[in-house]
């Protein structure tokens, strides 16, 4: 006979990660709204929502952090800076390095903290697609407060 399912849980480290992105917009739309750059046209703000965080997470999460936690490991355990893994501190770096070239420098080094949060969803969930989720709503989030900062 088969056993009913469980109902569905979402993670706390993934419901955490979703609602934290709420206040920070607020505070980004408040405090940065003049700086803030919208995405001009429909397949810029495709690209920006939809592309990027693909191919970033594709790249920085499932093939750069899955090596680094690889390599980086001692008898088969992430190695870590407190809570975090050199994997996903390496990572980070590597993250904030791809925005430095487009971005003014406080701008690209603001996207440690998500960068982290990604990170540690992906080792935590052991996926990367929780991760391309996130950064999804993430740039979503970005992306309105600068239309409404515009405005």
């Amino acid at each position: 006979m088969r056993q009913p399912t469980a109902p569905f849980r979402i993670d706390p480290h993934l419901l955490a990660a979703l609602l934290a992105a709420a206040p920070v917009w607020a505070a980004l739309g408040l405090w940065a709204g003049p700086w803030m750059r919208a995405p001009v046209g429909p397949w810029a703000l495709l690209s920006f929502v939809l592309v990027m965080p693909l191919l970033e997470e594709w790249v920085f999460r499932g093939l750069l952090q899955t090596q680094l936690l690889r390599v980086t490991a001692v008898h088969g355990q992430p190695r870590r800076c407190g809570p975090i893994s050199w994997a996903n501190g390496l990572t980070t770096l590597a993250f904030i390095a791809l925005h430095l070239p487009t971005q003014p420098l406080l701008w690209a080094l603001a996207v440690a903290a998500p960068s982290l949060v990604l990170g540690h969803l992906r080792e935590r969930l052991h996926s990367v697609w929780p991760s391309i989720g996130v950064h999804v709503v993430y740039n979503a989030g970005f992306a309105l407060v600068a239309f409404w900062a515009q405005r």
